[in-house]
């Protein structure tokens, strides 16, 4: 069984992998056979708003086209929160069209996100990517019905492995983002934490992919 990586920047053309590369819009590679696409908070730029607003709508009705993302809020950079929010906005509305999932970037901005789930009625599964946090806020997200995935922060910081442990096994990811480190590396630390071999946590990941990106696998 192959190796799910729900979150990467690099595409390793290895079959043994089944990753979800992320793609921005005014860079995009249609040589990638599974990706997300979207507007990174960091990226905004109005002057091509419009034309990435419009790729992503057109992708995210391809098979290739997992996910919607990353996108999301973070208050610690200098583009207006607001503006970050309009924009996160219109690209929730272009995906609640579908069924696919939304790969977050959220930093210090938890509340707000779930807030905006709930006024926008998202049903569509919305993902944590890279998550680094304590268990009071994992509990929250996971409360309103975000799954979390791990990655960096799981290799460097010895106490998210007790917040790992914490999540439910139907609930989590597994990712690389840009580390260097492989999706191997995680996964077999991951393992560890749980105290689960390595084939089952692979299981565990593939049945949680299939529930949400309704993508069957064999």
């Amino acid at each position: 069984m192959e190796f799910i990586n729900l979150h990467t920047h690099s595409y390793s053309k290895d079959d043994t992998l089944l990753e979800v590369v992320n793609q921005y819009p005014w860079e995009f590679d249609a040589t990638i056979p599974k990706y997300s696409v979207g507007i990174h908070p960091w990226y905004i730029d109005d002057v091509r708003l419009k034309s990435d607003l419009k790729l992503i709508e057109e992708k995210l009705q391809l098979n290739e086209c997992l996910a919607l993302g990353e996108c999301g809020l973070d208050k610690r950079i200098e583009i207006p929160f607001q503006k970050q929010t309009e924009v996160f906005q219109q690209q929730l509305e272009l995906v609640q069209i579908t069924s696919k999932p939304i790969i977050l970037h959220c930093v210090a901005s938890f509340q707000e996100v779930i807030a905006i789930k709930k006024e926008m009625n998202i049903e569509n599964p919305m993902l944590i990517h890279g998550f680094s946090k304590n268990k009071q806020v994992a509990k929250s997200l996971l409360d309103n019905g975000f799954y979390l995935s791990f990655g960096k922060y799981l290799l460097r910081n010895p106490e998210l492995a007790e917040v790992f442990d914490y999540v439910p096994k139907d609930r989590f990811f597994l990712e690389t983002d840009t580390i260097e480190e492989t999706i191997i590396d995680v996964y077999q630390k991951a393992s560890t934490i749980k105290n689960i071999n390595i084939e089952d946590l692979k299981e565990v990941v593939k049945v949680n992919f299939n529930q949400v990106f309704k993508n069957k696998l064999n």
